[in-house]
């Protein structure tokens, strides 16, 4: 008799503290994942650059107690990945148009270039927001055809800013 297994989880999450460290974490924590599941690696290298952006984000400008943790949740839905970062903070990020001179500011520029698609919504229930990317793995590239609108709720990336 053949033993039939269920498929591999396609959904992780992981808690962080609000701390600098975390943004190395979670990049390892991530690539590992990925490598786990296969993706090429042209996908999960810009997926751990893009979290490190998110968590950067969350870490530097989240004004909220230290307690509050930061949870980086990757999911594989179809041929999307998502990876969200949740954060205590109920500041919608604002994109920056940094000069040539500044040393900061192109965090979410780099999401709106290289992701399929992204955003940001509250958090339905608690306190805080979740800021999300998706990277499409069937080979469209950024803003691809397909989806053009967030899955769930809050603003697409033509209305989302950011605080880098």
């Amino acid at each position: 008799m053949d033993r039939v297994f269920p498929p591999l989880p396609r959904t992780f999450e992981w808690r962080f503290p609000r701390t600098f460290p975390t943004v190395g974490r979670s990049r390892h924590l991530l690539a590992g994942q990925l490598r786990y599941w296969k993706l090429p690696e042209d996908i999960s290298e810009t997926a751990v650059l893009l979290v490190s952006e998110l968590v950067t984000n969350a870490v530097r400008h989240g004004r909220v107690p230290y307690w509050r943790d930061l949870v980086v949740r990757a999911e594989i839905v179809d041929d999307t990945l998502r990876v969200e970062v949740t954060d205590g903070s109920v500041s919608m990020p604002v994109t920056r148009r940094p000069g040539p001179g500044d040393e900061s500011g192109r965090g979410l520029l780099l999401v709106e270039t290289l992701a399929h698609d992204w955003g940001a919504f509250p958090r339905p229930y608690g306190i805080g927001k979740t800021v999300w990317f998706e990277l499409e793995l069937s080979g469209t590239g950024p803003r691809g055809e397909g989806r053009s609108r967030p899955r769930g709720e809050g603003v697409g990336h033509s209305q989302t800013t950011d605080q880098t």
